[in-house]
């Protein structure tokens, strides 16, 4: 499992690759074995656009590059709070595989664990907290966070949707806090 950052330029936009696990099988045939290798690979731009890919081939760069490009098809835009954050906490889950992806204040830094970590550099994000729960496999634990990543929703989201001005709605969140805080 090499984490190493890999620039790649295509079209003007630059992304990031993150390879996330490499899995090696093995087919017994008459002679011997023959190995085949499976990339999973995140690919982003650190400024809210973010993907996954799974390549499987003979040699390991082939399947590396066969998921790269699996990636950089199946993208998709997280908003981000200042460019740092998530709006809001939020739950994903993927068969076993459960994440809890909460914001946090400046500073904080990227505290999850292994693919999540990947994902969340390759997003941009900097400031986040993530508990892995249920499964350890690579594969369910990046689908879970993707599956929570696309229920994330910004303020202007929610307030198109309901029909009101962001800044009505943001002003009631303050509202709510300081009455929560009161108690």
């Amino acid at each position: 499992m090499a984490r190493t950052p890999v620039k790649t330029k295509e079209e003007n936009n630059d992304f990031i690759d993150r390879l996330v696990h490499i899995n090696r099988v093995a087919k017994v045939v008459k002679g011997g074995r023959r190995f085949g290798f499976a990339a999973l690979v995140v690919v982003g731009d650190q400024k809210g656009k973010v993907g996954f890919g799974h390549g499987k081939a003979k040699e390991v760069p082939e399947a590396i590059k066969k998921a790269t490009d699996d990636a950089k098809r199946e993208m998709i835009k997280v908003p981000l709070r200042d460019g740092r954050t998530l709006h809001h906490d939020v739950y994903g889950h993927h068969g076993a595989g459960k994440v809890l992806l909460r914001s946090a204040p400046s500073g904080t830094g990227i505290i999850a664990g292994g693919p999540m970590r990947a994902i969340f550099e390759a997003v941009g994000v900097q400031d986040v907290v993530a508990k892995s729960q249920g499964t350890a496999n690579p594969y369910n634990m990046v689908r879970a966070t993707f599956n929570a990543l696309k229920s994330e929703q910004s303020p202007r989201m929610v307030a198109a949707r309901r029909g009101m001005k962001v800044s009505n709605l943001v002003s009631r969140r303050k509202e709510l806090a300081i009455e929560i805080d009161d108690r």
